[in-house]
């Protein structure tokens, strides 16, 4: 194990926090918020000493890391920037424990939305805005991670391949910089765009920059309790809905928007997705909900964010849950199983009925429709990523269902956390009081937030390596 690389590439997670920090203490002081400055003062001491700490034990290491360490990598900087994250939350007055606030901070990066916060309106605004960036820079980092070391080649189970024909891989520290750079831009882009559409529909800045680092990660942190207090006017759910499609769909649709060629050759998942939008839409225009209400709330499902106006009186808290485990682009923050898995084992099972139909067919295997082919490795990888996701819900309800929260609650925040689809009254879950639940509730919660992310497959591939080295 190279840990010396490995700690070298540690240390670049450390500074993005420091700086956050920073801004915190800024704004802190600008608005004279100086109840709970001094706890962003300690994050930045801490995480600037910690990140200066490893950059120097690594930085005369080789650059080049094998994949698994890079596995390794993401998870301990899940972990590590989470502790950074929870100082705020646990120095705060709100009398937040230790892992309570672990579980905030990780439910933060995640982009999950779970919050042991009950009212948020009593909260400092520095702490909300702490809040909010979590989910930002989370976002920023899986996009690193999924853009940068999921697309490796020798175990691409995220499949970026077939929706993403860029070369991106972690073979050396200019291509790093350079990469990471370009994502970087583009995200904060992505963010300005939100950012300016949602202060012209109305919103206060304050609201407008907490809602745009929820809406660009595919988050569930709100500024406030209730969305329907933010998001009240048709003009504010037309650009909610705007941001939300934003963050469902492949991350370099708007890299490529004004090249019409590859826009049409390379976004195929995205037209699939919008189609399946309306789709679902039609399926559920009749049941007495108002029209925008339900693209919302099929977008937000479908993109894993969760944010709705839609009340849980609705009777359509499953059909919303079934269409979180679709998930949207594979190169986006939204998390599930993915459209493009689902449409490969579907379009597979179709292929194999007619072939026993009529074995004298042609079979086409392109992925929706282009001249990528679905290989062997992606049914297999498909099928694997399918059967883990369903052992990820059993093995989670089995845990949560010690607690006091029942049956169907424990298997709908299952796939909610790995989904990371935060519990809104959408999903009739809205009464969960997190920090209430037991100790082995949260810590299980923590661990299948992230398995949500990176998916279960990445800890096989970590066990592997240790255990059977062969």
């Amino acid at each position: 194990m190279n840990f010396k690389s490995i700690s070298f590439y540690l240390s670049l997670f450390c500074f993005p926090i420091s700086l956050l920090a920073f801004i915190n203490i800024l704004y802190a002081s600008y608005f004279e918020y100086f109840l709970s400055i001094n706890s962003y003062f300690t994050t930045l001491i801490i995480s600037l000493f910690v990140g200066l700490a490893l950059f120097y034990f690594g930085k005369n290491s080789k650059k080049n890391i094998n994949f698994i360490e890079q596995l390794i990598i993401i998870i301990i900087s899940y972990f590590l920037t989470s502790i950074f994250i929870s100082i705020p939350f646990y120095l705060s007055d709100y009398q937040v424990t230790f892992l309570n606030s672990i579980f905030e901070s990780i439910s933060g990066l995640t982009g999950t939305g779970f919050s042991i916060f009950k009212n948020i309106k009593y909260l400092d605004p520095t702490l909300i805005l702490w809040r909010s960036s979590s989910q930002w820079i989370g976002g920023l980092f899986f996009l690193f991670f999924l853009i940068i070391i999921f697309s490796n080649k020798s175990f691409n189970y995220k499949m970026t391949n077939l929706t993403f024909n860029g070369e991106y891989s972690f073979n050396s520290q200019e291509n790093i910089k350079n990469n990471t750079l370009k994502i970087f831009i583009m995200y904060s882009i992505l963010s300005m765009i939100i950012l300016v559409s949602l202060n012209l529909s109305g919103l206060r800045l304050f609201n407008s920059l907490n809602m745009t680092m929820t809406l660009v990660s595919g988050g569930g942190f709100l500024p406030i309790n209730n969305l329907d207090k933010i998001i009240s006017s048709n003009f504010q759910k037309l650009i909610f809905t705007f941001s939300l499609i934003l963050s469902m769909l492949n991350f370099y649709l708007l890299f490529n928007f004004f090249k019409k060629k590859v826009l049409v050759k390379e976004h195929k998942e995205d037209l699939y997705l919008i189609t399946l939008s309306f789709i679902f839409f039609a399926l559920i225009y009749f049941n007495n909900i108002k029209g925008l209400d339900i693209i919302i709330g099929v977008i937000s499902s479908l993109g894993n964010s969760g944010l709705s106006p839609i009340k849980s009186n609705n009777n359509l808290d499953l059909y919303f849950l079934l269409i979180t485990i679709i998930g949207g682009s594979l190169i986006s923050n939204s998390s599930g199983i993915k459209l493009t898995r689902f449409y490969i084992l579907l379009k597979i099972t179709s292929l194999e009925i007619i072939k026993l139909i009529s074995p004298n067919n042609i079979i086409n295997k392109t992925i929706f429709s282009s001249d990528k082919k679905i290989s062997d490795d992606h049914i297999k990888i498909s099928f694997l990523i399918f059967i883990s996701f369903f052992l990820s819900i059993f093995l989670l309800s089995s845990f949560l269902v010690i607690d006091n929260i029942g049956f169907e609650k424990s298997f709908k925040l299952s796939i909610l956390t790995l989904t990371n689809t935060v519990n809104s009254e959408m999903f009739n879950m809205q009464n969960i009081n997190f920090a209430n639940l037991l100790t082995s509730s949260k810590i299980s919660l923590i661990l299948f937030m992230i398995i949500g992310k990176i998916e279960l497959i990445s800890i096989f591939l970590i066990f592997k390596k240790i255990f059977f080295k062969d």
